[in-house]
């Protein structure tokens, strides 16, 4: 299968908030706002819309090409798939929160008030695009904002818009080349850093700073395996103790009832 992405133009947004409805209906996740536009990305919210003076912008997670979150996970809880989504296996995950300290675009959100916290984000709705389907938001969006489907195909319609449209369009494809390239692509018909998108990032994919850091340190590597192993079993006997004095307190005041 060939590598997927979104196409997001700006100009054709309305901001009613179809993309986060049916992102929280796919993911069963709870209503957190009753107001689509004044909601933030949480654990609980993979994607939102943000109004910017005159214009409306989604946010989400950016399925970099090269992902950082992938190259600093130091147990592989991350991966990028053949199809172009970035996905958490939560098993692996030991909680160094690394993946949120590295993500160019700040996009994963940790479950602080959960007994066993997991990482959050949007997965692209991995399971329908591997069976054909849209992801929810894209087959939402009632105008069109939102595309999706190869890669290519996604760069070669934005390039023809621009091409047919410059008064209309500013003239770059966000997510083209930043940081490597990413799943995601944005058109604007204003300069990108009007609408928040930080346009300082290089065009390089970081994780090849970090390989070429890793490859100084070897021996530090392997010590903090070993370091990061024993890490993991004090953070999972850290929740199971919190898990059973939350599960005991439930308990006494039951008791407390009768």
């Amino acid at each position: 299968m060939k590598r997927k992405a979104f196409l997001i133009d700006i100009t054709e947004c309305v901001g009613c908030g179809s993309c986060y409805e049916a992102c929280k209906e796919q993911n069963h996740l709870p209503q957190t706002s009753d107001d689509p536009l004044k909601d933030s990305l949480s654990d609980k919210t993979y994607t939102i819309v943000e109004q910017r003076g005159d214009y409306f912008v989604r946010r989400m997670c950016q399925h970099c090409e090269d992902p950082t979150c992938v190259s600093v996970c130091p147990v592989g809880a991350f991966t990028k798939t053949e199809v172009g989504a970035v996905l958490y296996d939560e098993s692996k995950c030991l909680g160094c929160r690394y993946c949120m300290q590295a993500c160019p675009f700040q996009i994963p959100r940790y479950e602080w008030g959960s007994l066993k916290p997991r990482v959050q984000k949007c997965i692209m709705c991995y399971d329908r695009v591997k069976n054909g389907e849209l992801p929810a938001c894209a087959e939402a969006c009632p105008t069109g904002a939102t595309l999706f489907g190869d890669r290519d195909e996604m760069i070669a319609i934005a390039k023809q818009r621009l091409a047919e449209n410059p008064d209309k369009y500013y003239q770059h494809i966000y997510g083209l080349e930043e940081v490597g390239g990413t799943s995601v692509l944005y058109l604007s018909p204003v300069p990108f850093e009007e609408l928040g998108f930080n346009t300082k990032l290089l065009k390089t994919a970081l994780p090849n700073f970090t390989h070429e850091a890793l490859a100084k340190i070897p021996t530090l590597v392997t010590v903090g395996g070993v370091l990061l192993t024993g890490f993991y079993w004090l953070t999972n006997r850290k929740n199971e103790i919190a898990r059973e004095k939350f599960e005991e307190q439930k308990k006494q005041n039951l008791r407390g009832e009768e």
